[in-house]
């Protein structure tokens, strides 16, 4: 998936490199914006595999984004209310400073001890520029 989404990305790049024209700078956006649709498609495909999870999305923080080499990252804390280790699987979103979807990402915090916070990193898919934000988009402890 990151592969294909870095070689829509590329070759989008190069299209617009070459022509520059309006026709093609809205085929490289259809494409972009095709390639973060199917992103966003994988990580609800991952969240959907989770079996006997319950709703924690108040449960977990995405701290603030960060540049990490050629990528944005947010630190995630998830904290266990329960009587025993959970586990948490949590989709987070990244945004533009406007609010519009950029990437997303599935991230497992497992054996969160009772009454604790565990971290977790979000990494991005590529490369994102601008401002950004994470979200938590869905958080499930099983």
């Amino acid at each position: 998936m990151k592969r294909g989404t870095g070689t829509v990305l590329a070759a989008t790049a190069a299209l617009l490199a070459l022509t520059g024209c309006d026709a093609a700078k809205d085929k490289a956006g259809q494409i972009v914006s095709s390639a973060t649709a199917a992103v966003a498609s994988a990580a609800q495909e991952q969240m959907n595999q989770v079996k006997d999870g319950v709703n924690a999305t108040g449960d977990v923080r995405a701290g603030a984004t960060r540049a990490d080499g050629d990528r944005t990252v947010a630190e995630i804390t998830a904290t266990n209310p329960k009587d025993q280790n959970a586990d948490y699987t949590i989709m987070v979103n990244f945004r533009d400073t406007e609010g519009n979807f950029l990437d997303s990402v599935v991230l497992n915090i497992n054996d969160v001890p009772p009454g604790k916070s565990k971290t977790g990193t979000a990494r991005s898919n590529r490369t994102l520029s601008g401002g950004t934000k994470a979200e938590i988009a869905q958080a499930l402890r099983h």
